[in-house]
């Protein structure tokens, strides 16, 4: 049984047995390649989101209307990437057996490979809409296969070809662009396609798992993050981005990349606070 956390994020205060979206944390950033903590992401999020209102002007939407549970963060082994990704992917198979949505907070964006372990096991047929600056499609990074530099490839080992929707990518190696074209739906630097992405998927009545990176908004946005990437979007077009995306059959998603000491203004904790926020209310059914 999943006990409550002692602080959750905002409204989300149902019961495990009631809630219809069970969020976890996974405070892990064993593989950062730059700038190192997003490990402390999940409970600055949880901890500053009392900065916020549960309604949403922006959707006319309250948390207080959803039913959500917040299990707190995991605590996960920083010695082996393999042991903390099998007990994240354990939290969200057993999210997921009582019939309720994981929203995952990250966390560095290896941690989504645990989370799309589970779901795609429970949901044949997955596809993933990916934000992000970066391609995340390296097969290794200076020799590690498990790394945040490569966590959309080895989900590719999972899904196969065109069944991995990218947007905002503009940082990459040569090869990974190369692979992209030829191996996944990829619209690099906006979200222009979404809406014909969001349509088609539509009419396929697939499920998808929702991957937001934050860092693929623009640093003067968004700076307390591991690899900040000048060029991203602003934060009004990653809210419009999330309400088209959840217009889809949504099965899990998991927000990420947030590295709170990193801005000490404590913007980038605000920005990542509103956009659970917005995420939870667009895709509570």
């Amino acid at each position: 049984m999943i006990l409550p956390n002692i602080e959750n994020f905002i409204g989300c205060d149902s019961s495990f047995e009631e809630a219809e979206i069970v969020l976890y944390g996974a405070p892990f950033d064993s593989t950062t390649s730059f700038r190192p903590g997003a490990r402390f992401g999940p409970s600055a999020i949880r901890h500053e989101s009392f900065g916020l209102e549960t309604y949403s002007p922006y959707q006319d939407r309250d948390l207080m209307d959803i039913r959500a549970f917040d299990s707190g963060d995991l605590e996960l082994c920083f010695g082996s990437s393999e042991k903390a990704l099998a007990d994240i992917q354990d939290r969200a198979e057993e999210i997921l057996k009582e019939g309720k949505m994981p929203l995952l907070l990250g966390g560095e964006h290896l941690v989504t490979l645990a989370a799309v372990r589970a779901v795609a096991g429970r949901y044949p047929g997955l596809h993933i809409i990916h934000f992000d600056a970066h391609a995340d499609l390296r097969d290794d990074y200076l020799g590690a296969h498990l790394s945040h530099a490569c966590v959309i490839r080895r989900c590719y080992d999972i899904l196969g070809d065109g069944r991995i929707h990218q947007f905002c990518i503009r940082s990459g190696e040569r090869e990974e662009f190369r692979f992209a074209k030829e191996h996944t739906d990829f619209h690099p630097f906006t979200f222009e396609d979404l809406e014909e992405t969001v349509q088609e998927l539509a009419r396929k009545q697939v499920p998808v798992y929702f991957t937001i990176d934050l860092d693929c908004l623009d640093p003067s946005v968004f700076p307390g993050t591991g690899t900040p990437e000048a060029g991203g979007v602003s934060f009004l077009e990653l809210l419009a981005a999330i309400r088209k995306v959840s217009e889809l059959n949504i099965v899990g998603a998991d927000v990420n990349e947030l590295a709170p000491m990193l801005d000490p203004s404590g913007v980038s904790t605000a920005t990542a606070c509103k956009v659970v926020r917005e995420l939870l209310l667009a895709v509570a059914k």
